[in-house]
């Protein structure tokens, strides 16, 4: 309902949405091309992920590596990723949380919780 009892201008409403959806895209272009980083293991293992959750590199300082050990490895590179990912979560929420409020909810991006 429209204070006043007035008819919703479609046109305002059309550009306003249209604006929305271009600020939401020019948001998901910009964590495509954003890296976050996690380190586990006090930094022996770096994992580095876009802003959309895409890994794109991992680094393993040579002391992380035993032969006899590769399992606290695999732990280690579990937990560089997972750190990465979640700040690579908190950068999504804090570029398209405000944006998913104007769009009154959902951005429709699968794993974002609002």
């Amino acid at each position: 309902m429209i204070p006043g009892g007035g008819q919703p201008n479609m046109q305002q409403l059309l550009q306003q949405a249209q604006k929305m959806q271009q600020d939401l895209h020019r948001a998901q272009e910009e964590l495509a091309n954003t890296e976050v980083d996690g380190q586990a293991g006090g930094g022996l293992v770096r994992a580095t992920v876009t802003g959309a959750g895409e890994l794109r590199g991992l680094k393993i300082d040579p002391e992380a590596v035993d032969p006899q050990d590769t399992e606290t490895l695999a732990d280690l590179i579990v937990a560089a990723v997972q750190a990465a990912n979640e700040n690579a979560q908190a950068l999504q929420q804090q570029k398209l949380g405000p944006l998913a409020q104007g769009l009154g909810g959902g951005t429709g991006i699968p794993g974002l919780p609002f």
